[in-house]
């Protein structure tokens, strides 16, 4: 129990292996007085003997030993425990030496002769960073906290809460990546943002509407980003990534930076912020009423019972021939791994022309399995796993594969998405007739009941926000922040049911700002 005790009060254990370990004594006190215990050893042998009987933090390992080598050892070593942390210490600068101690997957490799701040560099590297991530990641949020407060208050025009939306994103993955306490401060932060932006889109939204000088929106992907690429002779891929979140996109960034000059910029998805609207409005370069009166039979209204998202192919083309575009184009949706397969098989083929377009669905899927699956909502049961499952998916599918061959052709490569989702927490009542939507964000019918809840969004008159209107007294009512409809009748079981889970079609920064993406594939 003494040991422990002892194991537990100090920095950290450590073995050093060294044959000449008795030049050492002046760097071991140094480091014992910061708090290390340190084990000595001389040869490979004792060493590999000592990592059967203990756990050791950090092991800092000579490489020319008599006996068994620095490199056997290493070996050894692993073989006891793979993921000890190892730091070779050598007088050869061999590059041979060097990369068989990175292969065998050392920590660090230092070059002899070693000062003790060196050594001490190390540990902190390999030990400790974690927790000095941790505390220093904390530290630069609550001095940044009172600012990004008051960037809160002043936000004014749509920039502005782009920026903010990006500042809260960036802090969200920094505290996520520490394991930080401070993730419920920023919660609470994004919360106020939310409620914020909610106030912001209540006030403007229609208005962007009615005037040429708003964000880009929706209906604007193709004649701002698309067709000027298209324009400049090159070819493009559009890339679609169903409900793709603008901090989904920050992971997946890190990985597609290794291969892509990356040109980031957001827009704004219009509501209700669901496939329905939002992807069929990109795709025909219209708002929703725009395409059911000029295309009523590429429309689907929400009480049919026909797929919603079927006519996308048709809709693009009518974009083309409404901006007299002469490109010829293909358009895959990737719902299965056969779908997927003969997306792979074609790609030489439709690399010819100038324009491809493909619709990922496995984030939204995603998102409705976690909905209805205990399973999945236990592998994704917050944000941080949330965002976790999307890059296990993209290392590890088609995707992958997809982006790859990407970075081979002469292309532009533009992601982007229809809408994100918002992990939803409060129930508001609403009551609806039989034939009302069944959305948990938004609502349309013409008998709808609710209470007079300013965090509501109510338009009685769909004409101005440019929707569809069955009926002569059709209503939208949008939810915000992180709020969800349920009826009165059982619900206690629908709130139950759908608390926590990921929702879209409502007003959010999550659900609204959202990725719009160019990739140039990097010469080699």
């Amino acid at each position: 129990m003494v040991i422990n005790a002892t194991r537990y009060m100090t920095n950290g254990l450590l073995l050093w292996v060294d044959d000449e370990i008795e030049q050492l004594k002046g760097h071991i006190m140094f480091l014992e007085k910061k708090g290390y215990e340190i084990v000595t050893v001389s040869n490979g042998t004792d060493a590999i003997d000592q990592c059967r009987q203990r756990n050791f933090d950090l092991v800092l390992l000579d490489e020319q030993m008599p006996g068994i080598s620095g490199l056997e050892t290493l070996s050894k070593l692993k073989e006891i425990n793979p993921s000890i942390v190892v730091v070779m210490v050598t007088k050869s600068e061999e590059e041979n030496i060097m990369n068989q101690a990175i292969g065998q997957k050392i920590a660090d490799y230092l070059i002899k002769p070693v000062n003790p701040n060196q050594i001490l560099l190390t540990l902190k590297k390999n030990i400790h960073r974690k927790a000095i991530e941790t505390e220093i990641t904390q530290t630069q949020y609550q001095q940044n906290f009172q600012q990004i407060a008051m960037q809160i208050m002043d936000c004014r025009t749509w920039k502005d809460w782009v920026d903010v939306y990006k500042r809260l994103v960036h802090w969200e993955l920094e505290l996520s990546a520490t394991d930080s306490s401070m993730t419920e401060m920023l919660q609470m932060q994004k919360e106020e943002a939310n409620l914020g932006f909610a106030k912001f889109i209540k006030q403007n939204y229609l208005d962007w509407l009615a005037s040429s000088t708003h964000p880009t929106l929706s209906p604007d992907i193709f004649k701002t980003k698309v067709f000027p690429l298209l324009n400049e002779g090159q070819k493009v891929f559009l890339v679609v990534l169903d409900n793709f979140r603008y901090d989904q996109w920050r992971i997946l960034s890190q990985e597609l930076s290794l291969s892509f000059d990356i040109d980031e910029d957001l827009y704004f998805s219009i509501l209700p912020t669901a496939t329905q609207y939002a992807r069929n409005a990109i795709f025909s370069g219209l708002m929703p009423n725009k395409i059911q009166e000029m295309f009523p039979d590429l429309w689907v209204d929400e009480d049919e019972e026909e797929g919603k998202n079927l006519n996308e192919e048709p809709l693009i083309r009518t974009q083309l021939e409404r901006y007299r575009r002469k490109e010829t184009f293909t358009y895959h949706k990737i719902n299965t791994q056969s779908d997927a397969d003969k997306l792979m098989q074609q790609m030489s083929q439709i690399s010819r022309n100038p324009l491809n377009v493909v619709v990922f669905n496995f984030i939204d899927m995603l998102s409705h399995a976690r909905t209805e699956s205990k399973m999945v909502r236990e592998l994704a049961n917050n944000e941080s796993a949330y965002r976790s499952i999307t890059l296990s998916w993209f290392r590890h599918s088609v995707i992958s594969d997809f982006f790859r061959q990407l970075t081979q052709m002469e292309c532009k490569v533009i992601v982007t998405t229809d809408h994100g989702s918002i992990r939803c927490t409060q129930p508001v009542k609403i009551v609806g007739d039989r034939n009302t939507n069944t959305n948990l964000r938004y609502k349309l019918g013409k008998n709808l009941g609710y209470d007079e809840d300013k965090s509501l969004f109510v338009i009685k008159d769909p004409r101005k926000a440019m929707l569809p209107s069955p009926n002569l007294s059709t209503s939208y009512v949008f939810a915000t922040c992180d709020s969800f409809f349920a009826y009165p009748n059982n619900y206690n079981y629908y709130v139950s049911y759908y608390r926590d889970t990921f929702q879209h079609g409502g007003i959010s920064m999550e659900e609204m700002i959202v990725p719009l993406i160019t990739l140039t594939g990097k010469k080699r």
